[in-house]
């Protein structure tokens, strides 16, 4: 058995600092934005090489306070990606403007820069790329349109913690970034959190209000606001693990590389980051036009693994009101259609990814008359992918 994840494993590991720390938070009788919170948020903010950290109780709320705290609403429009967690869209619908999406780079599974200016319209306010699986977007050319444009530009990073942009790291480079601390995330909570972490003193100060009901003071309500706090326990937790991070992305990033290694000439396509940008591998997906059947072997082997994301936000039944079509992004649903999540966890002994290769492997050498074949092998996508980007 390999299970996709291992929560328990990691637990074990650091049990006794992480015991002692929840049992600080017991018995200090502070359990939301008390001292463990701002010792947090000092913390990350230097971790993620920014002024300002403000802490909230999940990614969500911090994509959404984000969006607030950039003037981003009602009849506004953002444009982002579909290849994402649903999240993404949900915030900016939470906020009143329109999602507006464009493709992703075939090679990175980004967001296409060479599509933005396209989409801009009069409304356009904000751009929010995703960092997806851990690799960082393309940020200087998506700036660069946004300064042309006047536009704010927020980071979804809540798969990216840690990860660099030519030396920068996740968060850093746009007006605010946003994470989330999600247990299954390379840095996670015991439950929910999230946070905003920006250079900008007055982003920093409404996401403040924002998270706390709007209170400058106790029962000063200076702007309308939301319940949208970390609890101490989280941040007790989060303090505790973010002295392991970069061990943790260390082991992440040498499994890729023995996943590299190991899928060379096996008809995988595989994650291609380019040489200045640091991935972090919160998952590690390849892709194949045997996807469902690599999938349902490794599930047989007892081997964890999963898709990320199957169906992309623009083809979701829930934002049909958007109006998007099948065809509309034809990366995006290249990539849903052949997507699939190895398992990869810092506590992963690394001799199992050879179990792992060996079940594809077994996939890769069935004979295609026995599987759906699909129209494009992934090899000549990749090709094509890599012509694309040359040109």
């Amino acid at each position: 058995m390999i299970p996709f994840l291992d929560l328990k494993a990691q637990y074990s590991q650091i049990k006794p600092e992480i015991d002692a720390a929840v049992a600080r938070v017991v018995s200090s009788g502070h359990f939301v934005l008390g001292p463990e919170v701002t010792a947090f948020e000092e913390r990350f903010a230097n971790y993620c090489r920014t002024t300002a950290c403000r802490a909230v109780n999940s990614g969500t709320s911090a994509l959404h306070l984000a969006l607030l705290a950039a003037g981003v609403g009602s009849g506004d429009e953002v444009i982002t990606v579909s290849m994402t967690f649903v999240a993404t869209t949900a915030a900016i619908l939470y906020s009143g403007a329109r999602p507006v999406f464009v493709d992703v780079d075939p090679v990175t599974w980004t967001m296409d820069p060479s599509l933005i200016e396209a989409a801009i319209t009069p409304r356009t306010k904000a751009i929010l790329p995703v960092h997806l699986h851990g690799l960082m977007a393309d940020m200087d050319p998506i700036m660069a349109i946004a300064r042309r444009h006047g536009l704010v530009v927020i980071e979804d990073a809540a798969q990216a913690h840690g990860a660099e942009y030519r030396g920068r790291r996740a968060g850093s480079i746009g007006d605010l970034g946003c994470f989330s601390f999600y247990p299954g995330k390379n840095l996670g909570a015991f439950g929910e959190g999230g946070a905003v972490v920006t250079d900008r003193p007055e982003f920093a100060r409404r996401v403040s209000l924002l998270r706390d009901w709007g209170q400058e003071a106790k029962y000063d309500h200076v702007i309308a606001g939301y319940n949208y706090r970390m609890d101490e326990i989280q941040s007790a937790v989060l303090n505790v693990k973010l002295d392991y991070i970069e061990h943790w992305t260390d082991a992440r990033r040498s499994l890729a590389e023995r996943y590299n290694a190991l899928l060379s000439g096996l008809p995988f396509a595989r994650p291609q980051p380019p040489q200045y940008a640091r991935h972090v591998y919160h998952v590690y997906a390849v892709r194949s036009e045997r996807r469902d059947d690599a999938l349902n072997r490794l599930r047989d082997a007892g081997i964890g693994a999963g898709i990320h994301y199957p169906v992309p936000v623009h083809l979701q039944r829930a934002y049909a009101e958007l109006g998007y079509r099948a065809g509309d992004l034809p990366v995006t649903e290249m990539l849903a259609n052949d997507f699939l999540s190895l398992p990869i966890y810092p506590e992963l002994p690394p001799e199992r990814t050879a179990e792992v290769v060996g079940i594809l492997r077994s996939a890769a050498l069935r004979p295609s008359a026995d599987i759906s074949t699909r129209s494009e092998h992934p090899q000549s996508f990749m090709t094509w992918s890599h012509n694309r980007r040359a040109s």
